[in-house]
């Protein structure tokens, strides 16, 4: 099954969103799918998708298009949900397709979101040609905005946190006060210890 976002027919481009097919071949980091129409897409895969697959297995994969004046490469993402934020990161100059794919590798969506909110960038230069200037820019342009998608938490249970922020209001705490404070830890516990822990930071100031 091939799914057609749009075409461009003077250009002859046409944006892949999603592969449904048969692994025919593997390289180094990518794979061919032929998909029931009997055309085989080269798609460059993460290496943790790549371990999960061997050829001859069925695969449904969401796509992304990256078009070059001297080539069109084929980027292969797990889910929707990934392929959302797999966008996300390469909106942010110096990040290509390959290096979001890298990415994508080092954990779940929640830890790497988690990273980039709380600025880890030990967490981000682990991918290879992600420096810590391109580092920092990742999280200087997604922070603010992941924080409103996401939570204050960037991936930990935006509702208890919530809580913990409600809680911190009833005791006299400004909103931003309270928010800022849940913001500045790191603590995955429940509510009772995160809110021990925003006090921490509140009686530091």
């Amino acid at each position: 099954m091939l799914r057609i976002d749009s075409r461009e027919q003077g250009e002859e481009i046409v944006m892949i969103s999603y592969l449904e097919g048969k692994i025919i071949s593997r390289g180094k980091n990518s794979f061919v799918i032929l998909t029931a129409c009997g055309v085989g897409y080269e798609v460059k895969v993460a290496p943790d998708l790549l371990l999960q697959h061997s050829v001859g297995d069925s695969i449904k994969i969401f796509t992304y298009l990256q078009v070059r004046e001297d080539a069109q490469d084929l980027y292969g993402i797990s889910s929707g949900e990934e392929l959302a934020f797999f966008k996300t990161l390469v909106s942010v100059s110096g990040v290509g397709p390959k290096s979001a794919l890298y990415i994508l590798a080092l954990g779940s969506l929640a830890e790497i979101k988690s990273a980039i909110v709380h600025g880890d960038l030990t967490y981000l230069t682990k991918v290879s040609g992600i420096g810590r200037k391109i580092a920092e820019r990742i999280v200087v342009e997604l922070k603010d905005k992941l924080e409103k998608t996401d939570g204050a938490a960037g991936g930990r249970d935006s509702s208890k946190l919530g809580d913990v922020v409600e809680a911190l209001v009833e005791m006299g705490y400004s909103l931003n006060q309270a928010r800022d404070a849940v913001k500045a830890i790191k603590t995955d516990g429940d509510a009772s210890k995160v809110l021990k822990e925003a006090l921490k930071v509140l009686n530091k100031k």
